[in-house]
Order: C-alpha cells, then sequence, then structure tokens
C-alpha cells in the first residue's frame, strides 16, 4: 500500500486527460481571441466603406485597398498620418488612429479578396 495523498501510477490517465482538457480550454481562448481582434479591426475598416467600398473593394475612381499588402497599406496610411503624403481627406482621418490600430486595419484590407 502506498501513504495516504500520493499519486499512483494509477492516476496518470486521469493527470494526462486532465492536461488534455485544460489545452483544449486554452486553444479555444486563443483563438476566440483571434476571433474578436477580426471583428474589432473589420468594424475599425468600416469607416474607410464610403469611399473605398465595402471591405475595401473600391467600384469608384478610389484605389482598392481589398487584397493589398498590408505592409503597403500601413506603409501610406502612416505616411498620411504624418503628412508626407497628401490626400484630400486621408491625412485627416489617418490622424485619428493609434499606429496599431492602423496596422490591424491594413492588415484586415489585405485579408479581404479583391
Amino acid at each position: 500500500m502506498r501513504p495516504e495523498g500520493t499519486m499512483g501510477w494509477g492516476n496518470l490517465p486521469i493527470f494526462g486527460l486532465t492536461l488534455l482538457a485544460l489545452s483544449s480550454v486554452v486553444l479555444c481562448s486563443a483563438s476566440a481571441w483571434s476571433d474578436e481582434i477580426d471583428v474589432q479591426a473589420r468594424s475599425w475598416a468600416a469607416t474607410c466603406a464610403p469611399c473605398h467600398g465595402t471591405a475595401g473593394a473600391s467600384r469608384g475612381p478610389l484605389p482598392v485597398l481589398a487584397g493589398r499588402p498590408a505592409e503597403e497599406l500601413y506603409g501610406l496610411l502612416l505616411e498620411y498620418k504624418s503628412d508626407k503624403r497628401q490626400a484630400t481627406v486621408m491625412h485627416q482621418h489617418a490622424k485619428g488612429w493609434a499606429d496599431g490600430q492602423l496596422r490591424r486595419i491594413a492588415q484586415y484590407f489585405a485579408a479581404q479578396q479583391p
């Protein structure tokens, strides 16, 4: 007999199942977190729709944003924000966002179908 309160080999499957269950919870939480980020970025990007079309798929004279490389879009947004690039209103819009928000907006548009 083993002393009370010690874990024997017979408890190992229970320990393994517990670890597996906890791992699943952590992975599901991480997935939900990334979905939340996408929803937030999508809501920010919706402010671009009046000029650049839904999900950045412009059908008018303004550039299509959907499908363009995220780093390219992010760089352009930073140029507007710092007044290195001028436009009718883009430099004013870009100044309203933090750099991290601009990066996420660029990533959102890059992931969209043109």
